[in-house]
């Protein structure tokens, strides 16, 4: 058959079967991704399915999909046949999931020793570490003897912790804790910062010493999440801990967000373009494979967003 006319044949299949991907695009349960955004994605899967096929590429296909990977979160481990079927299921939408190290401000250990099962389903991880937190509260400094006495009382997560002290405590144990886990040297571990309304200065020598102690460290780079209206702050001070530790690569920012999120955007639109995971739902029910599940959904740059950052990431 001359070449002309495989061509043909080629470009008829791939219409055919992105019309396909835009019947399924449309026809998607309300649990799953919807609306216009579905639809690209839909499209542009199917697409890329028939370029391997007849052995084309798919260029605007693979820009549709490139740097939009969707990933949950959840504060406990769904358990094993969940995690299975909701990666394994026809058209599944997720491709990673938070990983939560047992922490000081998150004592849930469901996660434990789940790193090797979760990558060999195929999932990718982004590891968090839930740290001090101003949970709302005006942060007053204490004595050195009080906060002492509260560490010996067996205090662990407590806004009058935050500091320069529990920073580097913190970031060891985030280290140690890492390690146990088996994640590779290299990898990313999101220091977790909820919103503030009014950043208190202990809040950014804490955040900023935990960051100093893993850089210096060198086995894990520091990433954060944090809250858009947190975010640029947070961005600038690891930007300056990153530099002076000689760190050429950019902090990983997981910014949280629900305005004008959808399912299909890049982490860039949440408005920073320093964002390489945007949080945009959160306690919502998403429903895989017959299985629904109260998650945080997210969009990363990265199909595993705790990777080990490349040269130029």
């Amino acid at each position: 058959m001359p070449p002309s006319d495989r061509r043909i044949i080629a470009q008829g299949v791939l219409v055919f079967l992105a019309m396909i991907g835009l019947s399924f695009g449309c026809t998607q349960a309300p649990t799953s991704p919807t609306g216009r955004e579905a639809v690209v994605r839909a499209a542009a899967t199917v697409a890329q399915m028939a370029a391997a096929v007849t052995g084309q590429e798919a260029p605007l296909a693979d820009e549709a999909t490139a740097g939009r990977n969707l990933g949950f979160d959840t504060h406990t481990f769904p358990g094993e046949r969940t995690m299975r079927a909701w990666k394994n299921a026809p058209g599944a939408p997720y491709s990673w999931v938070g990983y939560y190290l047992r922490s000081p401000c998150h004592k849930d250990a469901s996660w434990s020793g789940r790193r090797d099962l979760l990558q060999s389903m195929g999932w990718g991880l982004a590891v968090v570490y839930v740290g001090q937190q101003t949970w709302g509260k005006s942060v007053r400094a204490l004595p050195e003897a009080r906060v002492n006495q509260m560490v010996r009382s067996g205090a662990t997560c407590n806004a009058a912790l935050l500091g320069e002290t529990r920073g580097v405590a913190d970031g060891l144990d985030a280290i140690a804790v890492a390690q146990r886990e088996g994640f590779l040297p290299g990898s990313i571990v999101f220091l977790d910062i909820e919103r503030m309304e009014k950043m208190p200065e202990a809040m950014r020598l804490y955040y900023r010493s935990w960051a100093r102690t893993l850089l210096r460290d060198g086995t894990y780079l520091p990433g954060v999440y944090v809250h858009a209206h947190n975010a640029q702050v947070v961005y600038d001070d690891l930007k300056q801990e990153f530099a002076a530790a000689g760190v050429k690569q950019s902090p990983r920012i997981w910014v949280a967000s629900g305005r004008n999120f959808e399912e299909g955007k890049a982490p860039q639109d949440v408005g920073f373009a320093f964002a390489g995971v945007w949080q945009g739902m959160i306690d919502v029910a998403r429903a895989v494979a017959d299985i629904r599940l109260p998650v945080d959904v997210n969009v990363s740059s990265w199909t595993s967003p705790s990777e080990p950052a490349r040269a130029g990431d």
